[in-house]
């Protein structure tokens, strides 16, 4: 395995990563500000109040994201293993 194969692999797995992370925290950054702004507006400091919204945004995104980031991690774990003969010889 070459230097060059293994810097592509690597970023490969980095931009996975990072879609996958990025699917997930992004709506619930959304949130969270959405809340931190009705807080700052009515002035109710409850830590419960900006946990269950998100918490639930998650939840939904990965019931309507999970099929496709599975898809994306089986996808990426079939290349590897298929590319293994060629990366060793």
């Amino acid at each position: 395995m070459t230097p060059e194969v293994a810097i592509d692999l690597f970023r490969e797995a980095l931009w996975l990563t990072a879609l996958i992370v990025g699917v997930l925290v992004v709506p619930s950054l959304l949130v969270g500000l959405l809340v931190a702004m009705f807080q700052a507006a009515t002035q109710i400091n409850e830590q419960t109040l900006s946990f269950l919204p998100r918490l639930l945004v998650i939840m939904l995104t990965l019931i309507w994201a999970g099929p496709w980031l599975t898809r994306q991690l089986i996808e990426y774990t079939q290349t590897l293993i298929q590319n293994i003969p060629q990366l060793i010889g």
